[in-house]
């Protein structure tokens, strides 16, 4: 499972935008709300998120390299945990992990 890690994100740090790719943040604008950056996955930029509404967290290094290892297997799981976390409960995604079915 993917967790957020501690400390607010600032510019050269990693998060994960709303749609689940782990970025490089380039930015973060004055009214500290939104953040930007570049995808470490197909490298399209600028990718903007609002640190207030889009649910935005700090990624670890083990989360990018699970994403770029195999990426349709970290978006489908970090989905499911995404939506189950929205419900409250438990995810229910397959024990293999993200580096084991490449």
């Amino acid at each position: 499972m993917t967790k957020d890690q501690p400390g607010e994100i600032r510019p050269g740090d990693i998060y994960e935008d709303c749609a689940f790719h782990p970025v490089f943040c380039t930015y973060i604008d004055e009214d500290g709300d939104e953040i930007g950056g570049i995808s470490l996955i197909d490298a399209t930029a600028p990718r903007a998120c609002s640190l207030g509404h889009c649910g935005v967290i700090k990624l670890s290094i083990a989360d990018v390299i699970a994403a770029r290892a195999n990426w349709p297997a970290y978006l489908t799981r970090r989905k499911a945990e995404f939506e189950a976390d929205q419900a409250g409960e438990a995810p229910t995604t397959d024990k293999q992990t993200d580096s084991e079915s490449t």
